[in-house]
């Protein structure tokens, strides 16, 4: 029997279903239970996946190959579709095939079929539904965002950076030495421009940490870590902060539309939102200087 469910992922709606199928089910989306909502109708949705291993790959005569990258946790390969729209496919970093989608030119309806063990299937899906949302996201003013995110005062304060080096940190700094402060993603959050004002979303992906919550807030600030000999934070112009953003959105650099969607929508945010860059240690100090420089005062 297949199994449908929907989600609200930033105010967006998403349907996944099931194709009966013994291996495939809604175990490989326990982050995904908090946002979990009734039946949407269709004009509502920004995806309509199909999860269904007998979806075979388009014909070699159908396609063309533009992409075969290392994402960093694996392989991926892109060929775009005659007529529109483009198939992916997964390999997980020992190089076996896990996933492969299918994705139309209106970039709202999916097909996807997993392979290997749980795990993998569990890898190659949640990588599905990460690229999807970022794709169709950007056609609605909508991006993800590498960084950790927490939230004080009712705004959100997002930190990016090079892995490595110390978003997360700040972050637990934050939490631990700054009063009214709590954690609303630690790897990927959703940033949407709605009506002019900007909002910050938790995920269904949070990396290593734990940390599913379907929450929003006004977007306060966005500050990137780097790290110096003294704690000190530089405020950014608009420019500056575009080009300080944008490298740590998801996009897809290759499809026009797409690209330019995102930097649309990047634009917009650093219009409305202060930018900054935090020069710093891995301190308590660090924490205190970049909550006075950058926190909305009330």
């Amino acid at each position: 029997m297949n199994e449908t469910r929907y989600f609200e992922v930033g105010e967006h709606f998403i349907k996944i279903t099931f194709v009966d199928n013994k291996y495939n089910n809604l175990g490989m989306l326990t982050s995904f239970f908090p946002f979990m909502v009734g039946e949407k109708k269709d004009e509502e949705l920004l995806l309509d996946i199909v999860i269904d291993d007998t979806t075979k790959p388009i014909e070699k005569s159908r396609r063309d190959r533009i992409r075969d990258f290392e994402s960093g946790n694996g392989n991926i390969i892109v060929d775009l579709i005659e007529g529109g729209g483009y198939q992916f496919i997964f390999k997980d970093p020992r190089g076996a095939e896990c996933g492969m989608f299918q994705i139309d030119k209106n970039c709202k309806n999916v097909l996807c079929a997993l392979n290997g063990t749980f795990d993998m299937r569990k890898f190659g899906l949640q990588s599905t539904l990460m690229l999807c949302y970022a794709i169709a996201g950007s056609f609605k003013h909508t991006v993800m965002i590498h960084a950790s995110l927490v939230r004080h005062n009712g705004y959100g304060y997002a930190f990016h950076a090079v892995s490595g080096t110390g978003k997360s940190t700040q972050v637990s700094n934050w939490l631990r030495y700054i009063p009214n402060c709590d954690l609303m993603n630690d790897d990927n959050p959703v940033i949407r421009v709605i009506d002019g004002k900007v909002y910050i979303y938790g995920s269904p992906w949070s990396g290593k940490t734990t940390c599913y919550r379907k929450i929003k807030a006004p977007l306060g600030a966005l500050t990137r870590i780097d790290r110096d000999d003294h704690n000190w934070v530089e405020k950014l112009s608009p420019i500056q902060g575009f080009t300080s953003v944008l490298p740590s959105c998801s996009s897809l650099k290759w499809d026009i539309p797409v690209y330019r969607n995102v930097c649309d929508t990047v634009t917009k945010i650093v219009e409305n939102v202060g930018t900054y860059i935090l020069h710093c240690l891995p301190d308590k100090e660090a924490a205190e200087v970049c909550h006075a420089g950058i926190a909305v005062k009330a």
